[in-house]
Parts: structure tokens; C-alpha cells; sequence
């Protein structure tokens, strides 16, 4: 292993606390003996590019220091090269880091983390999602989660959490089943009617919405989870409970492990990891063991 490793440092996370938090954490990092190098962005673009270069330069690990977005490049960069992955989590949501439990919103403790785990070999090898040439480690949304989140992009006149409580309102009142066509695991092709379908690799999306609360990150396999055809009032009682995960016993949820599944559906765009992945159709394939990600067992 390398003492040099590389901050991956977005800088406007969690309303600036990107800049903030990378300081803390570096210092946590060389106080263990390690040599830091920064790596900052231009936009998304440069800053995946900064960071594959980092990683084929032989960096010791890529330690990504922001929120889910930042998380998201930096599996681009890291996944199958099996150069470790410390996360460093101080943006909105923080799916990722929840699920491996590592901490979040405390740099300096994530550091100190990242840096006992490279000297003593605890990391621990994660499965992922792939998309075409994209990785996702917690979930893929599409449906009526995904509307959310495309009408939240589009309101610029509100900001943060109120923003996604308004566009949650306005997608209830235009809300109407969705015909979607899936296949699981290559088996028959089913035409079902359902509100939202979402693809767990991780447990929760949106800063802690437990929508696949099972789901194991080291098993293998996605957890589907379906939520079916819902009336608006049904909706609105069903949703809440996905911040326990008491939704999946609901009899409109059900819930399936599988390896890879298939999904199409007009006029629905997926996102992964909170990012816009693209218009389905789309087939999200289980990638088991693909990151090596700086936590303990």
C-alpha cells in the first residue's frame, strides 16, 4: 500500500460543508502518516477525469469528501480497479455512508476511520449496480420517486427539503398508475401497473427513506422492492412508513432478490444515487465485490 493517498473534495456539498469538512479530514489522514494530494473539479466532467487519473496513477485510495453526487463520481473512478474507496460524508442525503454505517457529518472521525482501515486491511468488498458503463451503490428509482425528483429540479424559486415536500404535493394530485414491462433474472417478460419501482443495492435513498430497508450490500443480489397500483389515499399512507421501512409489509409492496432486472416504462427517467441516470428502457445488473470500501467489518 501507498502512502500517498487523494482527497476527492467537492467543495459545494452540504451547502458548502464540502470545503469545510475536507481540512479535517486531511489532517486526521496525515497525522496517521499518509501523504494527501486534492483533488478538486472544474465541474463533474473534470473532476471524474482528475480522479481516474489519480487512481491509474496508483494512488493508495480515493477518499470522496461531499455528499451522494460526489460519491456517485468517485465509484466511476474507483469500481473494479480495486483501489479502496474511503467516504468522507458531509452532504444532504448521505445514503451511501448510512448504509455502510460509517459516519456522517463528522469529517474529522471519518478520516481517522479511512486511515485505521488502511493501516490494519479491515476494508470491506461491496457489491454494485451497473447500468451500461454506470455504477450505483444505493438505489435506482424510478416511478413516482423519480418524478419527485425531476419536478424538484425544476423548481428554482424554493430550495432544500421544502423544495421536494412541494413537488411531492404536485406529483400526488397529477399521480396515475404507471404500465411498466420487467423481467427478473432474464425469466418471462411481466406487464404490471404499480407506483414506483426501486432497485436496492443499498438500503435507503433520499437522506434516509428506508425504501429497500433489507437490502445487503455484500449478498450478491438487488432488492427490488414494487410498491403496486395505489390510490392517491393510499399513497399518502403508505409513504411515510418508508422512513422505517414498515412499508414493505403493506400487501401493494412486495419485494424481490434478484441478480439483474429489466425495466421499461414510457415517460419515466431513472435516477441513481440520487443522479439523473436517463429515460428508461435500462437493464441494472448485481456487480458482486466490485469496490473496496474503507470501513469496518
Amino acid at each position: 500500500m501507498t502512502s500517498e493517498i487523494t482527497l476527492f473534495v467537492n467543495p459545494t456539498a452540504g451547502r458548502g460543508r464540502g470545503a469545510h469538512a475536507a481540512q479535517p479530514a486531511a489532517s486526521a489522514l496525515r497525522d496517521a502518516g499518509f501523504s494527501v494530494r486534492t483533488v478538486l473539479g472544474e465541474d463533474a466532467d473534470d473532476a471524474l477525469r482528475r480522479a481516474r487519473e489519480a487512481v491509474a496513477a496508483g494512488t493508495g485510495a480515493l477518499i470522496a469528501v461531499g455528499g451522494d453526487g460526489l460519491m456517485s463520481l468517485a465509484l466511476q473512478a474507483v469500481a473494479g480497479t480495486g483501489t479502496p474507496l474511503g467516504v468522507i460524508a458531509v452532504g444532504t442525503g448521505n445514503d451511501f455512508a448510512r448504509a455502510l454505517d460509517l459516519p456522517i457529518r463528522d469529517p474529522a472521525a471519518a478520516g481517522r476511520l479511512a486511515a485505521r482501515v488502511l493501516k490494519d486491511g479491515s476494508h470491506r468488498d461491496i457489491d454494485l449496480g451497473r447500468v451500461g458503463e454506470r455504477w450505483f451503490g444505493s438505489v435506482l428509482a424510478s416511478g413516482f420517486d423519480s418524478r419527485v425528483n425531476d419536478r424538484g429540479n425544476r423548481m428554482r424559486f424554493v430550495g432544500g427539503r421544502f423544495k421536494y415536500d412541494l413537488a411531492i404535493l404536485a406529483e400526488l394530485a397529477a399521480f396515475k398508475p404507471i404500465p411498466y414491462r420487467t423481467r427478473l433474472d432474464g425469466g418471462e417478460v411481466r406487464e404490471i401497473e404499480a407506483t414506483l419501482i426501486a432497485v436496492g443495492n443499498g438500503s435507503t435513498y433520499g437522506g434516509g427513506m428506508r425504501i429497500c430497508a433489507d437490502a445487503e450490500m455484500d449478498d450478491g443480489l438487488f432488492d427490488v422492492t414494487v410498491v403496486g397500483e395505489c390510490t392517491r389515499t393510499e399513497l399518502l399512507k403508505v409513504f411515510p412508513k418508508v422512513y422505517k421501512g414498515t412499508h414493505l409489509s403493506h400487501p401493494a409492496v412486495t419485494v424481490h432478490r434478484v441478480s439483474s432486472i429489466e425495466l421499461a416504462a414510457a415517460g419515466i427517467t431513472a435516477y441513481a444515487d440520487g443522479e439523473p441516470l436517463g429515460p428508461l428502457p435500462l437493464t441494472a445488473t448485481c456487480v458482486p465485490g466490485a469496490v473496496r470500501v474503507l470501513t469496518g467489518r
